[in-house]
């Protein structure tokens, strides 16, 4: 088990934020640049000495700071990984892998490092140089090299963030499934909720230096705790005040005009909150076909194509987006500039704090 609590001020920025991994488990640590995330793992690995703090792991205390203790960060059995992986470019393969291994024959280190680099499927890569290396090789050798010392926890900062969009997407399943072989607690850092989603059993919101949610992905997405974790998580978010309504509704009347409803209970100053994919498009002046309470006219101005279907930017008294197949896009002739209905039920609507 890993337990970090720390409170730190650097500037203006103050961080006081606290978390537990298990062994076997990634906990993805994820949040807008500047929120703290970098700092904690820091703090963790003792490359920062916070204000106030206590690290522990497997027992062994690491940082006490009211108790005065605070080890080298030598000393911390700590596997990290940089965003660009920080690979000696001189070195083979093995040796990269084998550097931090320390207190035993060379054979012994070579052993060590070609049976990781095997773990990994990179055995046939031993003697190349990291700069023959894919995006995802060089990535998949920077985590080899982390567990090289039998760490105790396993610490990655932004680890897909030097990669190129093509490679990502695959080194992020390559990674995943390596993280899947690691018996010992994870810490992953990252500024993208879907790499959150994909590379961390549990994922922990952080903004403004304090974690703000913890849960599976699933979890934060379908029961945001707050307008900004909605925001992150990919959901819409609208602004407006919330007053009781006909048939046991909540309508909200949003700033900028018109009105949604919600099944939620409250009222005064809300955000409302709607997943893109749970929007449809219905062309303007057309027959209404759905019997979604909630219908907001908006202006198409931007189509993307994402995966197998398509992302619309909407323009309306509040931005909105929404995503749709790539055949419903086709077949109702959606087109930058287009007039068109947004619609959602009042059952996927949420209402969260400002």
């Amino acid at each position: 088990m890993l337990h970090a609590d720390a409170a730190t001020r650097l500037g203006e920025f103050e961080l006081d934020a606290g978390l537990e991994v298990p062994a076997g488990e990634c906990l993805a640590l994820a949040g807008p640049s500047g929120a703290g995330k970098s700092t904690l793992l820091r703090i963790i690995a003792g490359l920062v000495r916070p204000d106030r703090g206590r690290v522990e792991c497997e027992g062994e205390v690491w940082l006490d700071t009211a108790h005065g203790v605070n080890l080298a960060p030598e000393r911390r059995r700590c596997g990290y990984v940089f965003q660009d992986y920080a690979l000696f470019g001189h070195l083979r393969v093995w040796q990269n892998v084998a550097y931090p291994v320390r207190g035993q024959p060379r054979a012994a280190r070579r052993a060590r490092a070609h049976e990781l680099l095997e773990r990994f499927g990179l055995g046939h890569r031993a003697d190349a140089r990291p700069g023959t290396l894919s995006g995802g090789e060089r990535q998949r050798v920077a985590v080899a090299r982390a567990l090289a010392r039998a760490p105790s926890v396993l610490l990655l900062d932004e680890p897909l963030s030097a990669l190129d969009a093509r490679t990502r997407a695959r080194a992020a399943t390559e990674l995943s499934s390596s993280l899947h072989e690691i018996d010992v607690p994870t810490v992953l850092v990252t500024h993208d909720f879907s790499e959150a989603a994909h590379l961390g059993d549990r994922v922990a919101i952080i903004d403004s230096g304090r974690i703000t949610q913890q849960g599976s992905a699933s979890e934060l997405a379908a029961a945001p705790a707050s307008a900004f974790v909605a925001d992150f998580t990919g959901a819409v978010v609208l602004t407006g005040i919330a007053r009781s309504g006909p048939d046991g509704l909540t309508v909200v009347e949003l700033d900028g005009g018109g009105t949604v409803c919600a099944l939620q209970a409250t009222h005064g100053p809300v955000a409302v909150s709607v997943y893109p994919w749970e929007i449809a498009i219905e062309p303007a002046g057309a027959r209404r076909v759905s019997s979604e309470q909630n219908r907001l006219p908006v202006e198409i101005v931007s189509i993307t194509s994402v995966g197998n279907r398509v992302r619309l930017g909407l323009a309306g008294a509040q931005p909105l987006a929404a995503e749709v197949t790539e055949t419903a896009a086709r077949e109702l002739g959606l087109a930058p500039g287009a007039q068109v209905i947004a619609t959602w039920k009042a059952a996927a609507t949420r209402l969260l704090d400002l």
